[in-house]
């Protein structure tokens, strides 16, 4: 059970209610943790996925002894997910990219994601080729703009590791949530492909070798906005980087009530304008815009002896005839102009 902490002070108290869990939650801070042995491939690729996730990153420089996947040991008596969680409750970050690169598991970065502080799931790739961004001669996106994902696989909807890896990335590169987007504001995008898919491999089970699966591709591109001839500009991808070739290795799963917590919605609070009705009155309600709307009943109206403009649209029969009647007017022509003159009845 988590200790609670009261506020000693009106500034402790912000910084405690700003740690609370809201109906539009804060860009997710992400930190970037080099295990004891990182080679060029591992750090370069930090680097890079660092520079697409500022200013929503922080960087451990020093190397630590950190092994998400593995038991604690007995020399030291604590495990890797206790100082994730340490780290998590300092931070006040929610995702972590632990770089480890080993005989055994070569150029290996695992992906951590929390919920309430604890470790949800976590997911381990090897980089099996990596082109960094200083290497492609391009221009680069300003930083703290949020990407468009682009997945395209039909694996990411269907396999469980597949479905498990999209949504870590997109929870990754999530930034502050908005309500809408100009079309320049698109300055890059993500696309994760896969290679071809084997044909031993089954959609409906978790249980597949990683070997066995395809790898993932992930490119990185800039938009460029050309003229078309209409309003709509014609888009063209240049490459950016980083681009890299992974393959997927272990993973955990969440546990499913701390995942059913963490998928949970909160309820919506009241609007200003439901608190400013007070007692909520009868046929009255506040659509999803916040706009107060009512509804009006009336009796039954007999539109036989509703009053309308007298025109031909809504007359029967000889139409000259009821004029002539109605109005005591009648049309004469006289050298070629109509003239209207009155008549006795």
């Amino acid at each position: 059970m988590l200790r609670t902490i009261k506020p000693k002070n009106a500034r402790s108290k912000r910084a405690l209610e700003a740690r609370e869990p809201k109906e539009v939650e804060d860009p997710r801070i992400a930190i970037f943790v080099k295990g004891t042995h990182t080679g060029e491939v591992v750090k370069g690729a930090m680097k890079d996925l660092m520079a697409l996730k500022r200013p929503n990153a922080i960087s451990f420089s020093k190397k630590n002894d950190i092994h998400p996947f593995d038991a604690p040991t007995s020399t030291s008596g604590s495990s890797s997910n206790q100082s994730l969680e340490f780290w998590c409750a300092k931070n006040d970050a929610t995702l972590f990219a632990v770089g480890q690169s080993t005989k055994k598991r070569p150029n290996g970065l695992s992906f951590v994601r929390m919920y309430d502080g604890k470790v949800l799931d976590m997911i381990e790739v090897g980089i099996e080729k990596y082109v960094s961004i200083a290497d492609i001669k391009s221009a680069k996106c300003t930083p703290e703009y949020k990407p468009l994902m682009h997945f395209g696989s039909e694996l990411f909807d269907t396999h469980p590791r597949f479905i498990q890896l999209k949504s870590m990335l997109m929870s990754f590169f999530n930034g502050e949530e908005i309500d809408s987007i100009c079309l320049t504001g698109l300055e890059y995008v993500i696309s994760v492909t896969c290679a071809p898919t084997p044909a031993t491999l089954n959609t409906a089970s978790s249980s597949t070798e990683s070997t066995a699966l395809p790898k993932v591709h992930i490119r990185t591109y800039t938009t460029k906005l050309l003229s078309s001839g209409t309003r709509i500009p014609r888009v063209e991808l240049v490459n950016m980087g980083p681009s890299l070739d992974i393959v997927l290795r272990r993973h955990t799963t969440p546990d499913p009530e701390m995942l059913k917590q963490a998928m949970k919605r909160p309820k919506l609070k009241k609007t200003d304008v439901e608190k400013g009705l007070g007692k909520k009155k009868k046929n009255m309600e506040v659509d999803e815009m916040g706009d107060l709307r009512g509804r009006v009943h009336v009796g039954k109206q007999d539109l036989g002896k509703l009053q309308t403009r007298k025109m031909k649209g809504l007359k029967g029969g000889n139409f000259e005839a009821e004029d002539a009647e109605e109005d005591g007017e009648e049309e004469e022509e006289q050298g070629g102009v109509r003239k209207k003159r009155k008549t006795s009845s």
